[in-house]
């Protein structure tokens, strides 16, 4: 159990599996978080990343050094809470400077529990995860210090990633409604696997009603709100074990319902359409992500947070039962595919059914630069042949 009674200097340690260890403070509540070690190297939004819910089960080393400076606000967050296991952060802000901070960040990671570390050589660490791969690593403070032997006991005794199903830890319990911006043009269906809030405000204004569903929502629940198109959104855990997610999309493609993915609607929509899933080495976490859109040569700066990627051919075209797949997107830094485009045939002119990028056009702290999907989706929308009702086949 956490409290919240961090001080500046309550001394706290971080333990990694692997045996290596960093000394510092408490930052944030005091006590014992257990997670998967990733680093993040973004310099600004740390209010968004904290707060996405794609972070679930894991402990955020920030690379940049000063993190704390814009203190905490009431309209930036991405979820109903602080979704981070654990916060590790070189140089803490000692108070905030922003006029919309009502709060400092250590405050509000107190008062959701969150246990954290500050005052460590987090390049040291950032390099060791590189050299090393993400792996389990325990925050320790207050009663829960203990002996050394013991703390790399819970580190190793902790689930890994790998394997973890957490969609549905994160999305929502009940179907809500967020209502288009304007003047209505269509209804999409959005599965919530760990939905950042920006995401519907994204479709809103472009004038589509969306109706947010649970991570467990079946084909019959898609039909009862009788939309237009399906998205699915990004979300934490091991694609590998969101078997019942891959059947609705599947289900969904059969019926001609055109699509858009996110993040970990990526790699499902990869899944659906044949492709295997693995484990990056250390993942992509920032948002200075530089991906090329193979379609327009163009060279975007984006936000990404994931650990999981898709394992598809970059070049050339895969047939599946649902049209012809190829990859749309891959980073420059590693050539990861980070997009995916499902056509109904091989050719230029061939119909776009459905598409997914592996980074968040949402970005609300930035950069915009991937905007534009939302529009590529309006148009696919527009594109899609509706089908008659009975009536009008009758008729």
């Amino acid at each position: 159990m956490s409290t919240p009674t961090a001080t500046s200097t309550e001394p706290a340690v971080l333990v990694l599996e692997d045996g290596r260890t960093f000394a510092g403070t408490a930052y944030g509540a005091v006590g014992e978080t257990v997670g998967e070690a990733v680093f993040s190297t973004g310099m600004t939004g740390y209010q968004e990343t904290l707060t996405d819910p794609s972070y679930r089960g894991q402990v955020v080393v920030m690379t940049s050094p000063h993190v704390g400076n814009t203190g905490w606000n009431d309209e930036d967050d991405e979820s109903d809470r602080i979704q981070v296991g654990g916060y590790v952060v070189r140089d803490p802000a000692i108070r905030p400077s922003n006029w919309r901070s009502t709060r400092t960040l250590e405050d509000a990671l107190r008062e959701h529990g969150v246990v954290g570390i500050g005052g460590i050589d987090t390049r040291a660490l950032t390099r060791h995860l590189r050299e090393r791969g993400a792996m389990r690593v325990g925050i320790f403070s207050g009663d829960t210090l203990g002996d050394e032997a013991s703390r790399l006991e819970r580190v190793r005794s902790a689930p890994e990633m790998a394997g973890s199903a957490l969609a549905a830890e994160v999305s929502t319990r009940e179907p809500y409604v967020v209502a288009a911006k304007g003047e209505k043009r269509f209804t999409v269906a959005a599965i919530d696997l760990g939905i950042k809030t920006m995401t519907p405000t994204r479709l809103a204004e472009r004038g589509i009603e969306v109706h947010v569903l649970p991570a467990t929502s079946t084909l019959a629940d898609v039909r009862a709100v009788s939309p237009d198109g399906l998205f699915f959104s990004n979300g934490p855990g091991d694609p590998a074990t969101a078997g019942q997610q891959v059947e609705l999309l599947q289900e969904a493609l059969g019926e001609g319902l055109p699509y858009f993915g996110i993040c970990f609607g990526n790699q499902l929509f990869g899944r659906a359409l044949g492709f295997g899933t693995y484990k990056l080495k250390y993942g992509h976490r920032g948002i200075n992500q530089p991906v090329l859109d193979r379609a327009t040569g163009t060279v975007e700066v984006t936000a990404h947070n994931h650990g999981f990627a898709v394992d598809a051919p970059l070049e050339g075209v895969t047939d599946t039962p649902f049209g012809t797949a190829r990859v749309s997107h891959v980073c420059l830094n590693d050539d990861v595919v980070e997009g995916l485009e499902l056509r109904d045939g091989p050719g230029e002119g061939a119909r776009l059914l459905g598409f997914s990028v592996q980074y968040h056009p949402e970005a609300a702290a930035g950069p915009h630069d991937a905007a534009y999907l939302f529009d590529r989706f309006v148009e696919l929308l527009e594109s899609t042949p509706t089908t008659p009702t009975e009536s009008e086949t009758q008729a």
